[in-house]
């Protein structure tokens, strides 16, 4: 069984950092195994993550927390940053509002349509070779694969993604990491802020040596 890292506990919520390659709740195919295997009975994932993405996930340890979490990790204020190695020289900055929905041909899929749900990244560039950047991104809204799909959908594919992208040989995961998460605690008022080792990167070989190892 697994062992996450746990970054932050307290009475009401864990927030630990997951393994690439972990898949976060049981499934048909991963039947166990899980993340939520690892963690104390009863705790409910609140913040999901796919399972070739690292990173900060954020459990509660009762319905009702994980009710509380979840509309407080959707206000405005709430903040959760990834970092990403993405192929393609990528803007300096920006932001990614396009629509996200099901992908009609594929429901595994998620695609840009105008019918779609409302989907908000933002994007710096902190690095770049001649080949790839590396990118922090936050999200200001939680659709599943957004990153993934708004920043293929620019041209710059996360790498190791075969399904937005690329597969890349002997990489066998996404270069994603869910780097720091800061909201304010349901039940006690303060203020959570916690930032994932990997988050203080700053060069793009660093990262790789973090994805890579």
């Amino acid at each position: 069984m697994i062992r996450p890292s746990i970054l932050y506990e307290d009475d009401y919520l864990l927030v630990v950092d997951k393994p690439a390659g972990v898949v976060v709740h049981p499934t048909y195919k991963n039947p166990d195994g899980t993340l939520l295997d690892a963690l104390p009975a009863g705790t409910r994932i609140v913040t999901r993550l796919d399972k070739g993405t690292s990173g900060l996930v954020v459990v509660a340890k009762s319905a009702e927390m994980h009710a509380r979490l979840q509309q407080t990790l959707a206000e405005p204020d709430a903040e959760k940053f990834y970092v990403a190695v993405v192929d393609g020289i990528a803007d300096e900055r920006g932001v990614i509002s396009d629509p996200l929905a099901s992908d009609p041909h594929d429901r595994r899929r998620r695609i840009v349509a105008p019918y779609g749900a409302v989907s908000i990244t933002e994007f710096e560039r902190l690095v770049r070779t001649d080949e790839m950047s590396l990118l922090r991104c936050r999200l200001r809204t939680g659709r599943r694969h957004q990153i993934r799909v708004h920043l293929a959908s620019r041209g710059w594919p996360i790498v190791g993604d075969a399904v937005y992208g690329r597969s890349l040989d002997g990489f066998e995961r996404i270069a994603l990491h869910a780097s720091r998460v800061r909201f304010t605690h349901p039940a006690t008022g303060r203020i959570v802020e916690i930032a994932s080792p990997a988050a203080e990167l700053t060069h793009l070989s660093d990262t790789f040596d973090q994805f890579l190892r």
